[in-house]
């Protein structure tokens, strides 16, 4: 996906023409502002314009927790060992690109979520490279984390929550009142302006829905304008209409350049196709990586096809549990073992070691993430979010660029 929507960095004129930049791989020392919409004065959103896509690649991802046995060696110390949660997981996402990662439960799918934003600790080995260079300061400013659970203020509205955000994270070189625009706009973006002035709600009392509040909280990221956006489930324990409602909001937000990377646990055909690339985890190996268009295709040609019409993501999910087609027959009977599973888990991860995992990393041995890039036509955009005047959109590119370095 090419990705020459390149702005140098503003100095005395409110107008700016397009330029190409030659290496976007250091973000630490870049002068530039990277355009996910070309700029036209007053129609413009001023999150839109400070984008710096980023390319994320992932290369044999192996993280290890040591774990205590109740048992005693030789000398009579405690005995411990160590339980694999990811096993050589590897893969790239690109600017405007949805990446979903599936899985079973404990499949290791938030543990690697977590790792590529940076938040991991302990025993983690493999390589991340955020536009080729690994994860800094710049790349946690432009990176945003949504996690499972919504942690929000109970007694708080709408408003008060997005505007609170705004006040604490946007940078001082905005006024209070442009904050507060940025608010607003976010709302509307999101489709909050119904129940903006409800207060979010806790145990003790009702406020808004389960749905309102996934936005409320991708608002919250949204209004630093990341780069990068990781999402944790953001559809568990939403009906199937607001789940639509959320990833469609997401779909629209990667479509302006941004690198999205969501866990989500069984899709909806609808949802499934919604995504660019699927990784699906067993036990925290992978045995799928590719568009997500093909993946029925291919596990077709291993011979794990299925006779009858079903959701993709079902269909997925029961490979990645060990259920092959020939075995569902035998779990209804009750007779599927699991020692069954895990021949069918092992077959699935010696295809991937053959087919997929080979090429991939010759692949990615051989990309060069500064010819991976995002482009944009700005009459495909409808999105109004953040607009602002000139003299407010040069004051905070002049301080979004001077603050680029970690």
């Amino acid at each position: 996906m090419p990705l020459h929507c390149v702005v140098p960095k503003p100095e005395n004129s409110d107008n700016y023409t397009m330029e190409a930049l030659p290496n976007m791989s250091d973000p630490e020392s870049c002068n530039t502002a990277v355009l996910a919409y070309p700029v036209q004065a007053n129609s413009q959103s001023l999150l839109q314009m400070t984008l710096y896509p980023i390319t994320l690649k992932f290369e044999e991802i192996v993280y290890k927790v040591g774990l205590e046995q109740k048992g005693f060696c030789c000398d009579g110390t405690l005995s411990s060992g160590e339980k694999t949660i990811l096993n050589g997981v590897t893969g790239l996402v690109c600017p405007g690109e949805i990446l979903a990662m599936l899985g079973p439960s404990g499949s290791g799918k938030t543990t690697l979520l977590t790792a590529l934003g940076g938040r991991l600790t302990g025993k983690l080995s493999g390589k991340i490279t955020y536009n080729g260079q690994p994860f800094s300061g710049s790349i946690r400013r432009q990176t945003g984390f949504v996690a499972q659970y919504d942690v929000l203020y109970p007694h708080l509205t709408v408003t008060e929550t997005l505007l609170f955000t705004a006040l604490l994270r946007l940078p001082n070189s905005l006024t209070r009142d442009e904050k507060a625009q940025h608010v607003e706009q976010v709302i509307t973006e999101l489709g909050l302006t119904r129940c903006r002035n409800s207060m979010i709600g806790g145990p003790l009392f009702r406020g808004i829905s389960g749905g309102e509040k996934k936005r409320v909280s991708i608002g919250q990221e949204m209004l630093i304008n990341p780069s990068l956006l990781l999402l944790d489930e953001p559809t568990s324990g939403l009906d199937s209409t607001t789940a639509l409602r959320i990833l469609t909001t997401v779909k629209r937000l990667a479509s302006g350049g941004r690198t999205v990377i969501t866990t989500i646990h069984q899709p909806s055909s609808r949802l499934y196709h919604m995504f660019d690339k699927v990784v699906l985890l067993s036990e925290g190996c992978p045995i799928y990586y590719g568009p997500a268009s093909t993946a029925l295709e291919y596990f077709s040609s291993i011979g794990f096809s299925t006779s009858i019409t079903v959701n993709p993501a079902d269909h997925l999910l029961d490979l990645a549990n060990g259920i092959g087609p020939d075995s569902k027959h035998a779990i209804e009977q009750g007779d599927n073992t699991e020692q069954e599973q895990k021949s069918v888990r092992e077959v699935l991860i010696s295809a991937y070691e053959k087919n997929i995992s080979t090429r991939l990393k010759a692949e990615l041995c051989s990309l060069d993430v500064n010819n991976y890039s995002y482009t944009k036509d700005a009459t495909t955009s409808k999105s109004p979010l953040f607009s602002l005047s000139p003299s407010q959109l040069k004051k905070a590119v002049n301080h979004n660029s001077e603050g680029l370095v970690a």
